[in-house]
C-alpha cells in the first residue's frame, strides 16, 4: 500500500515497519510544515499518524479505510523534529477496528510524547486485486 501513497511519500514519511496490526512510519517537520507560532501544524501531525494507521489496519490484506479518527495534541512539534508513529492494532471484529498511535520525538531524557491518536478502520474489499 505505501509504494503507491503519494500523499505520505511526497511529505517525506518513511515506512520504518508493518506487519500483524503494527506499523511504524517516520517524518521530519519541515520549515513548509511549520505554521505562523512557529510550531509543527497539528494538519501534519495528524497525516503522520494517519499514514500509520492505515498502514497497520492493511496488513492484514483487506484494502481497510479509516471511518473515522481523533487526535489529541500533547506537546507542539518544532522545525527540524524527527518525530516517529507506532500504530497498534486495539481490537477488530468484523469488518471494523481500533487503532491507537503514538506520536514521538526523541530528547536527550528519552522519547517524549507530541500527539495521541485513535482511528477506527473499516474493511471495505476483501482484497486489493478485486478493485
Amino acid at each position: 500500500m505505501f509504494d503507491t501513497d503519494e500523499a505520505s511519500k511526497g511529505l517525506g514519511i518513511e515506512l520504518v515497519e508493518a506487519a500483524d496490526g503494527r506499523a511504524v512510519a517516520t517524518m521530519k517537520v519541515t520549515e513548509s510544515m511549520v505554521n505562523g507560532h512557529d510550531i509543527a501544524h497539528g494538519g501534519y501531525l495528524f497525516l503522520l499518524a494517519d499514514s500509520a494507521f492505515a498502514l497497520a489496519c492493511n496488513t492484514h490484506g483487506p484494502v481497510t479505510v479509516a471511518a473515522g479518527a481523533e487526535i489529541s495534541f500533547v506537546a507542539a512539534g518544532r522545525l527540524g523534529d524527527h518525530l516517529t508513529a507506532t500504530a497498534t492494532e486495539r481490537t477488530r471484529y468484523g469488518r471494523n477496528g481500533i487503532y491507537d498511535v503514538t506520536v514521538h520525538r526523541e530528547t536527550p531524557e528519552g522519547p517524549e510524547v507530541v500527539a495521541e491518536f485513535r482511528g477506527r478502520s473499516r474493511v471495505i474489499e476483501k482484497s486489493r486485486e478485486t478493485r
